[in-house]
């Protein structure tokens, strides 16, 4: 048996648990390749004009591995409570890829509202792998200690750098954009080719303090990247906020809080990752003003 997993959207948040919790279980996992222009192009291919680049960018990935996997994971994620709702995106893409491809799709639901956990979820997919409930158990038992070791190396890695005698940039952005070959590698290539010392809002610990800047966040992962911004805004020089058209959490958030910034920042918006002079220019420039900056 082979599992595809898609590298976009959620497999920024999860890949940890889902690689070590497939691993334990001896079943094969194809995860998609570094997104790139074939993939990107697959994605355009088979997306409609109002979807997100993020999404149109997860079409693709998905569009790549629909003939080498027997199954694609695809979860089904809602809310981590009432206040913590995740984009539309992360509750959708299960029946926007059923509608779009003839895949075998390996999905669970996350709904604390309807007390759907993690662990639940995973217990449904080994019911449907026929799969002993305790192995399940223990096969995410497994995968959580792996994830939260992980996790725990990159947040530390991530702390150190504010350390660093050089500027310091915070990108608040979601890791799937930040994190993505196509769609911000390239930013932070550019950046740190200007000697920035670039951090990133999603290895933070996940305690949240968006409360600094709002009271009423509605979305787990901005509250998230707003956190970040509360626990490092002494140390940092300036914030990039980067987002893909047409994103309407980071639309809202993002405005919020800028109205409430003491440091330099830009807003990137990311629609075309074949126009890069427009977006290198802004960069140089926004570098100079925090470099310049007392």
């Amino acid at each position: 048996m082979k599992i595809g997993i898609p590298r976009s959207l959620n497999y920024y948040y999860f890949k940890d648990l889902w690689i070590n919790f497939f691993e334990f279980l001896n079943i094969e996992t194809i995860i998609s390749p570094e997104t790139n222009k074939e993939i990107m192009d697959l994605g355009l291919k088979y997306s409609t004009d109002e979807m997100c680049l993020s999404m149109k960018n997860y079409i693709g990935h998905v569009a790549y591995l629909k003939d080498k996997c027997d199954y694609i994971l695809i979860p089904r994620i809602d809310n981590y409570g009432r206040d913590y709702q995740t984009c539309t995106n992360f509750l959708a893409i299960y029946d926007i890829i059923n509608n779009l491809f003839n895949v075998k799709i390996l999905n669970y639901n996350i709904n604390l509202n309807n007390n759907e956990t993690e662990l639940k979820g995973l217990i449904s997919i080994g019911e449907k792998l026929n799969i002993s409930k305790n192995k399940i158990i223990d096969a995410y038992d497994f995968a959580k200690a792996k994830e939260l070791k992980s996790r725990k190396t990159m947040v530390f890695n991530n702390m150190k750098k504010l350390r660093s005698n050089k500027k310091k940039i915070l990108i608040i952005g979601h890791p799937y954009n930040t994190h993505d070959k196509l769609i911000g590698k390239p930013i932070i290539d550019m950046l740190e080719n200007l000697d920035i010392e670039v951090i990133y809002s999603d290895l933070f610990d996940k305690k949240d303090e968006s409360i600094k800047y709002s009271k009423g966040l509605y979305w787990k992962y901005n509250r998230e990247n707003i956190s970040s911004l509360s626990k490092c805004i002494n140390d940092i020089d300036g914030v990039i906020f980067l987002s893909s058209f047409p994103c309407g959490p980071d639309s809202l958030v993002n405005e919020l809080v800028m109205r409430k910034l003491n440091k330099p920042y830009i807003n990137l918006i990311i629609d075309d990752v074949e126009s890069s002079g427009g977006i290198e220019t802004r960069i140089e420039s926004f570098v100079d003003i925090v470099k310049i900056n007392i």
